[in-house]
């Protein structure tokens, strides 16, 4: 699994999702309740970026229709979205941030 520094720990704000690319895959990196999280910066209801949304108990909430994704496992627990988004491995490692996009999550197209 090859990890890939996307900012520093300093570059995240509490519950402020970061936009970030990772080997050309748009990525929102989030920091939230002492946990660190990358989930795939792209809602699967409506195409839009993750990202510009918000954060509360594990979850990020698309700005457009409102659904909601488990930043955990990428699965929605609000609709309209009803098709998960990948979520990928974090390391912290001193004050840097490293993402991987290895997943074991399989996702239907």
């Amino acid at each position: 699994m090859a990890f890939v520094r996307v900012c520093a720990v300093s570059d995240l704000d509490a519950d402020t999702p970061l936009a970030v690319v990772v080997e050309g895959e748009p990525v929102a990196v989030i920091h939230t309740d002492g946990e660190y999280f990358a989930i795939r910066d792209v809602c699967s209801h409506a195409d839009v970026p993750l990202s510009e949304g918000d954060v509360e108990d594990c979850s990020i909430e698309c700005w457009l229709h409102g659904s909601r994704f488990d930043l955990r496992s990428g699965k929605p627990t609000g609709l309209p979205a009803t098709k998960p988004v990948p979520v990928y491995p974090v390391r912290v490692d001193g004050d840097d941030v490293l993402v991987s996009l290895t997943t074991n999550q399989e996702f239907p197209q």
